[in-house]
């Protein structure tokens, strides 16, 4: 097949070509709001967005699909052209191919057949393009505080178009241990002694064992993973103070506050929550628009994502995550994203906008 014949290919194979690494999305908001206006969609794009809109004369919800237009950093590993898009055989390889802009590129042309064909029977569609999701600095929150009631949205994300219906939350929080700094060949010598470093062993010890008392159905448990230490003034000097960074991995089960609780009434050292703004999120029960998104596409499976995304901002609203591409891929050298997937992803929101806005 001749994937550069096909519109949502050429037009991903743009998206990929434009640097957009987080903070640097100028360029291609600016790209995305000319494209939109030569296919004669409504758009408006400002500082936390580009939007397009595609509204019936009859009332109705609002179905928003969205996603975001930064990417990480190129980083290191790379065999290929990094922001070159390049095809070998079903596969489009470059920086943000999947994570996220496969699900752009197919959300740009839904909406495109979506208005070509008459539009929703009823309410509108709106595509809502955010910038750096990749930081801390996501502006997606932003952005649909300006937009009004939104009703239900599918967060464009890569899942291999299976339909994630749970997200974990993340958690960031610092263990510190505190010590006695003396020359370490005295260390023995005080039965009162306290190592930083063998306190703070001790207890990330005992993160294994916590959180097993709630099990989630779909994301099962919450965890705690250390992912950074530090500590240590000298190689001969015990440390007055060491610090281990976890990533706290929630699920709907907890609250932030509870899991911080918890880790404060198990633990012996101090407990500073750094992050606690991703809260975890979930698909309602009797959620519509899942089951419409099953009707529409019975192959894709529904799970609990481990993953962080702009879901956070829509979890109060009916929602689910899909997309194309292979979250395992997101970040790493070499990203790619199967391209039969983005052509199914084309049909597939088109599908699910008419069905939900009938």
């Amino acid at each position: 097949m001749a994937w550069t014949s096909r519109p949502e290919i050429a037009l991903l194979r743009d998206l990929v070509a434009l640097h957009s690494v987080s903070g640097t999305e100028e360029t291609i908001a600016r790209w995305v709001e000319l494209w939109a206006v030569g296919a004669g969609l409504r758009v408006v794009r400002d500082d936390a967005a580009v939007t397009i809109a595609v509204a019936s004369a009859a009332p109705g919800p609002t179905l928003a699909f969205v996603s975001h237009l930064d990417t990480v950093p190129a980083g290191e590993g790379w065999t290929r052209p990094v922001f070159e898009p390049t095809i070998e055989g079903d596969r489009l390889y470059g920086r943000g191919s999947g994570d996220a802009k496969a699900s752009v590129a197919s959300m740009l042309m839904a909406a495109r057949d979506l208005a070509e064909s008459g539009g929703p029977a009823h309410g509108r569609l709106l595509v809502i393009l955010g910038y750096e999701e990749e930081t801390k600095h996501t502006t997606m929150g932003t952005a649909l505080e300006r937009l009004g009631a939104i009703d239900a949205a599918v967060v464009g994300e890569p899942t291999n178009l299976d339909i994630a219906i749970a997200q974990r939350g993340l958690m960031m929080v610092d263990l510190v241990a505190r010590g006695l700094q003396r020359h370490a060949g005295y260390a023995a010598d005080n039965p009162d002694f306290t190592n930083a470093i063998v306190e703070l062993s001790r207890n990330v010890a005992k993160l294994p064992a916590l959180f097993h008392e709630r099990v989630h159905p779909i994301l099962g448990v919450a965890t705690a993973t250390p992912t950074m230490l530090e500590g240590g003034v000298s190689r001969n000097v015990t440390p007055p103070v060491a610090r281990a960074v976890l990533d706290v991995r929630s699920t709907p089960d907890w609250t932030h506050a509870e899991l911080a609780e918890a880790l404060g009434a198990a633990l012996d050292v101090e407990v500073v929550v750094t992050s606690d703004r991703l809260v975890p999120c979930e698909t309602p029960a009797g959620s519509r628009l899942l089951a419409l998104a099953s009707q529409v596409r019975p192959a894709g499976k529904q799970f609990g994502s481990p993953t962080c995304s702009d879901w956070v901002f829509l979890r109060d609203r009916d929602a689910i995550k899909c997309g194309p591409g292979t979250s395992r891929r997101s970040h790493t050298p070499d990203e790619y994203v199967d391209l039969p997937e983005v052509s199914e992803a084309r049909t597939f929101y088109r599908q699910l906008a008419q069905a939900y806005l009938t």
